[in-house]
């Protein structure tokens, strides 16, 4: 059933923005941290060191992925069918939330690092944890963040398709008259 909806594109497009800031943001983060970490690692030795290098490389990682996820987000186009509406809202949702479980295994990991060099006496696995940590932190607020605004927005859902009544034989319009 392809129904469209007036408000739709207006709700889709709010979260298309949502999605094209959080990868300014991730790009912005992303950057600086290359650029931190450039330098850090180039005027440090040991575990100081490390922990630049890795924040140097993992942010490589992180503005590939905002570049590609801003590709996206201009890409995309706001529709006004209701299934594709809650389909690519609950898709963003899972997404981010799937992303903040990564972000606990990034801190674990990180976590092990940093214990496995202490144990070891290698600093390079010690500033590599500590870096990971940081980095995962990092994410795991802005996911936190990002699916706070995703679910608040997925929220008013309901209040656009309102007039929309499901039922087991069919389905049918309300239109409020106030």
């Amino acid at each position: 059933m392809a129904q469209d909806f007036s408000g739709l594109e207006g709700f889709n497009q709010v979260r298309i923005d949502y999605n094209r800031q959080g990868m300014v943001i991730l790009g912005s983060w992303a950057i600086g941290n290359m650029v931190w970490g450039g330098i850090g690692a180039s005027q440090a030795t040991g575990e100081i060191k490390a922990f630049h290098q890795m924040n140097l490389y993992w942010n490589t990682v992180n503005l590939v992925i905002a570049g590609f996820g801003y590709w996206q987000a201009t890409k995309e186009i706001p529709s006004s069918e209701f299934w594709e509406t809650v389909e690519a809202q609950q898709s963003i949702e899972k997404i981010l939330w799937v992303n903040a479980a990564l972000d606990l295994g990034y801190m674990a990991g990180g976590l092990y690092l940093k214990e496995r060099g202490l144990r070891r006496e290698n600093e390079m696995l010690v500033g590599f944890g500590k870096s990971v940590i940081l980095q995962g932190a990092f994410l795991m607020a802005f996911d936190a963040i990002m699916v706070g605004f995703h679910q608040t927005h997925g929220g008013q859902l309901p209040e656009i398709v309102q007039s929309l009544a499901l039922g087991p034989t069919g389905f049918s319009l309300r239109f409020p008259l106030n």
